[in-house]
């Protein structure tokens, strides 16, 4: 783990570097961006001068990273807020509704897998994997009105926008609004957090899902012609035992693998997921901040997710451990 986390330093100062010269590569001019149509030689002067644009890259790049070390990750242009109160703001929505997609993937995903390997070549199997292909080419934005068309505006059974409902008076003090309700213990928010996550969480979560069914099924059926298996049932062992101890756990390292990496795009958040759903994470921001190249918003942004998604990949790594103890062992 201590190997792990030192080589995410150098991960880390590369991407800065790439992430400045990205930003700045972007074309326009954000003192532009933000005075539109009021632009005058002078103004755009003074916000070059008060944002440090007009200072040399190399001197602009250190103090970025100065500031960073120091937990600053500046103002934005458009809002003139502080970054970290707008991260504290939007990423609790974009993290519910990724742990809430990714466990709809998950706890779908890996036994349909295990379901189709288990029947492969047969009819069940054949539905599997089209319904997998089919999850995987369908767009998100596409699917995402299709739920809202049907389950919101034609059944009225879930709401179509939003993260709670405007008239309910509920308390947020994390801006988790599933965890505010269950430690105000105002049910009511709970449950209505929890309806305002199902459709969003439907619409994201089914390409992950479909990935998931299409890895679970090749490691499982790759499993089931090994010879410790053929071993175990010649032993007499329970189906049930066969797939709880030899099957499963040996198909489960690269499963795991890729729900680590669909767990880091889903936290990277989901522009057009919460576009559609008027969901107010970090993807709807960052759009917004790219189009006004706002550039403090786009690398504090950044490199936080970059973080994230690195943290990921070492509990992914640490899992395998847990999971094989083989690994321990190497």
């Amino acid at each position: 783990m201590v190997r792990r986390l030192a080589l995410m330093v150098p991960v880390l100062v590369g991407l800065s570097i790439l992430l400045f010269a990205w930003v700045r590569a972007l074309p326009g001019d954000p003192a532009r961006a933000l005075l539109g149509e009021k632009a005058t030689p002078e103004g755009l002067a003074r916000i070059n001068e008060a944002y440090g644009f007009d200072k040399p890259l190399l001197e602009q790049y250190f103090t970025y990273v100065r500031a960073l070390l120091q937990g600053d990750f500046g103002n934005s242009i458009q809002y003139g807020r502080p970054v970290v109160d707008s991260f504290a703001e939007r990423f609790p929505a974009t993290i519910e509704l990724a742990l809430a997609a990714l466990l709809f993937a998950v706890l779908v995903g890996v036994p349909l897998g295990y379901i189709a390997a288990r029947n492969q070549g047969r009819a069940l199997d054949t539905a599997v994997v089209s319904g997998s292909l089919l999850g995987v080419v369908t767009p998100v934005f596409f699917l995402a009105i299709l739920l809202k068309l049907v389950f919101a505006d034609k059944l009225g059974w879930l709401p179509t926008v939003g993260r709670a409902d405007v008239r309910l008076d509920a308390t947020h003090p994390t801006n988790f609004y599933v965890l505010d309700g269950i430690l105000t213990q105002e049910w009511d928010a709970v449950g209505d957090a929890m309806l305002h996550l199902v459709l969003p969480a439907l619409a994201l979560g089914t390409i992950p899902l479909a990935i998931i069914v299409r890895i679970t099924r090749a490691s499982v059926a790759e499993v089931l012609h090994e010879d410790f298996v053929r071993t175990a049932e010649s032993k007499g062992l329970s189906r049930r035992v066969i797939s709880r101890r030899h099957v499963l756990r040996n198909a489960l390292l690269p499963v795991v693998t890729t729900i680590g990496l669909q767990a880091g795009l889903l936290f990277s958040g989901a522009v057009l997921t919460e576009t559609v759903f008027s969901f107010n994470g970090i993807g709807e921001y960052l759009f917004q901040a790219i189009s006004q190249r706002d550039y403090p918003v786009l690398q504090g942004f950044i490199i936080f997710i970059a973080i994230v998604y690195s943290l990921i990949n070492l509990l992914v790594d640490v899992s395998y451990g847990l999971i094989d103890p083989r690994v321990r062992v190497q």
